[in-house]
């Protein structure tokens, strides 16, 4: 495998799950298939959809210029054979816990910070009832500087062991679905049993409260800071 056949790999994982996102919007918004699962009982506004589509579209088109230029210019330092199962879910767990303390700190400052809220983040909390692809309408420059916290991750377990091309894309596929299924607005029963994650509930009523909750993916900061909102 080369640098641009594992550029266009990462592109392509992108291509789909948000094609799966796109779906999984419009099934949520259009129909009552997952009714009884919803969390809030608010009704989606008519049109909001297509009247979002443009800023989707722009930051999907940053994640897939970020993604595949940052995936080309990785490869070098990249393990392209295959490791062991344990290995590779070390790996994944390291970068998902790095993300996850600077996105905790990254996303609550967006919220003690008056200017930052007002002008930045509070575009994202337009998103209340959330749904799969919600998960891209934020402002462009917090957009771009959430992937801070992904890089941080790279490079801290880079330190430590030898990345895999593997490593980086099943990070990248679960990163990226669980983004999509976390705006969802389902309490879908076997999501909502994985312990220590935090579920669709608890971002939910963060969009709904615009405070606490803030956390991505473990909840431990939300408990530690005392920053959880009571169920």
């Amino acid at each position: 495998m080369n640098a641009l056949t594992f550029s266009m790999l990462i592109l392509g994982l992108l291509l789909v799950n948000n094609l799966f996102g796109l779906v999984y919007s419009l099934i949520i918004i259009y129909t009552d298939w997952f009714k009884k699962y919803r969390i809030q009982e608010k009704k989606y506004q008519k049109g909001i959809f297509m009247k979002r589509m443009p800023l989707y579209l722009l930051n999907f088109s940053l994640l897939l210029i970020l993604a595949g230029v940052g995936s080309y210019v990785i490869f070098p330092w990249l393990e392209t054979s295959w490791s062991s199962w344990w290995i590779l879910a070390l790996q994944v767990l390291g970068i998902f816990l790095v993300e996850d303390v600077f996105f905790y700190f990254y996303h609550r400052l967006m919220h003690v910070n008056k200017f930052l809220l007002g002008k930045i983040h509070s575009i994202h909390h337009r998103a209340s009832p959330p749904f799969p692809l919600e998960y891209l309408y934020n402002h462009p420059l917090e957009w771009m500087l959430g992937f801070i916290g992904p890089v941080l991750g790279f490079l801290v377990v880079g330190l430590i062991s030898p990345i895999s091309i593997f490593t980086v894309l099943i990070f990248g596929a679960i990163r990226n679905l669980r983004e999509i299924h976390l705006h969802s607005d389902l309490n879908l029963p076997i999501l909502s049993k994985i312990p220590l994650i935090s579920k669709t509930k608890h971002h939910d009523d963060h969009h709904s409260l615009l405070d606490g909750n803030y956390s991505s993916i473990f909840v431990w900061w939300d408990k530690i800071f005392k920053t959880e909102l009571p169920d």
